[in-house]
């Protein structure tokens, strides 16, 4: 997936792109993640560059924890056992 990601967007996400990979509904609903400091991947800035920006690697490992977990989640519920 790191490989994919990285191929298509680069090292760094930022902006839609990066809202849209973690998720996030809206902007408004992505800001306020922000700004409550409750976004799952570490974000920065760059000097003389506009947004936050974070790490293609970063998300794309949070994205394989995550489905990891519902996969898991589901096997629990199936009564699987792990």
């Amino acid at each position: 997936m790191s490989r994919e990601l990285t191929r298509q967007y680069g090292p760094l996400l930022s902006g839609d792109i990066l809202r849209n990979a973690l998720g996030y509904p809206t902007k408004e609903a992505y800001r306020q993640a922000m700004v409550r400091k409750t976004l799952p991947v570490p974000v920065f800035e760059l000097e003389k560059r506009r947004g936050k920006f974070a790490l293609t690697i970063d998300v794309a490992k949070w994205l394989v924890q995550e489905r990891t977990k519902a996969l898991r989640q589901s096997d629990a519920e199936k009564g699987v056992a792990s």
